[in-house]
């Protein structure tokens, strides 16, 4: 496995909480036959992830694909356009995946694969410290 394409250490250790849960999702698409390329962490509020990747047997030439998550909408997926660490990603195309907020490898690839699109759904707010998403996303890792 390429090991840089998982996401570095980010600095803020509030948003540096999500990077087992993202690793572990990129190990699951890279694992998966999609080619990542690269993920980062951030900005806050919502605290997000970004992963961008291509799909060889989705038949999308040149375009690079992307995979958000936020800490409110769960992930969502679509043609990247612009992002990059401290920089809010843009998606043209942009599906919600569904499945809950921290579904596992193996579903965020099937609602892929399945083409998922699903209503934009707010979790949780991001306001809400106590309601154990630190938590869960350490567990997740």
């Amino acid at each position: 496995m390429n090991h840089s394409i998982i996401p570095a250490a980010h600095p803020d250790p509030w948003v540096d909480v999500l990077r087992g849960y993202v690793a572990k999702a990129v190990r699951s698409l890279a694992g998966s036959g999609l080619q990542v390329e690269r993920s980062w962490l951030d900005p806050r509020n919502p605290r997000d992830a970004t992963i961008i990747f291509s799909d060889p047997a989705s038949g999308i030439s040149g375009d690079k694909l992307a995979l958000v998550w936020d800490e409110v909408t769960g992930w969502r997926s679509g043609v990247f356009e612009s992002g990059s660490q401290g920089v809010r990603t843009v998606l043209s195309g942009t599906r919600y995946l569904g499945g809950g907020l921290l579904p596992d490898g193996a579903e965020i690839i099937g609602r892929i694969q399945a083409g998922a699109a699903e209503p934009r759904l707010e979790y949780r707010s991001m306001t809400s410290l106590d309601d154990g998403l630190d938590s869960a996303l350490l567990n997740r890792s």
